[in-house]
């Protein structure tokens, strides 16, 4: 990951929800001032930090575009989750995860089953929602973790739906 903050390069709050719109505007805007072929006449030291932030820009569109990396981005900013950490899921919920799993190998054409996964995706949005739409300064220590939770949650269910479509 990028010593550059993707918050702050892209001039926007730390948040778990970044408007797309103005983060492709803004990637632009920032390719245009920073590209490496600009810098061609300035030191080699002064090349390679362009370099670095070029390459920090694309990682940062590539992050800030998806809603998912956005949430995971923003919850490890915070100190909420830890690379390779193993998250313990409620277990109801991995219960019905290995209904679900079952479901997978007795549907062949996994319709009932893909229809389900889809049906717990849309559960975990609504759930999360109020919280996307909170300020930034208005998220507590509590919806941090309940965005934790939709996190891992979601990262499951989309392993099962990415089974399902191989």
């Amino acid at each position: 990951m990028s010593d550059y903050n993707f918050f702050d390069l892209y001039k926007i709050n730390p948040a778990p929800v970044a408007d797309k719109t103005y983060v492709s505007k803004k990637y632009f805007e920032l390719q245009k001032e920073n590209h490496p072929d600009f810098y061609t006449k300035e030191s080699e030291t002064e090349q390679e930090n362009m370099m670095v932030k070029s390459a920090a820009i694309n990682e940062g569109y590539k992050v800030l575009k998806n809603s998912d990396k956005t949430i995971e981005y923003f919850l490890s900013q915070k100190g909420i989750i830890e690379p390779n950490e193993k998250y313990q899921l409620p277990p109801e919920f991995l219960m019905e995860m290995i209904d679900i799993n079952e479901g997978v190998l007795e549907d062949e054409g996994h319709k009932k089953t893909e229809a389900k996964v889809e049906a717990i995706m849309k559960e975990l949005d609504e759930e999360i929602d109020p919280i996307l739409r909170k300020e930034t300064d208005a998220i507590t220590d509590a919806d941090l973790q309940s965005l934790k939770a939709f996190y891992y949650k979601k990262k499951y269910v989309q392993r099962i739906l990415d089974k399902i479509e191989d």
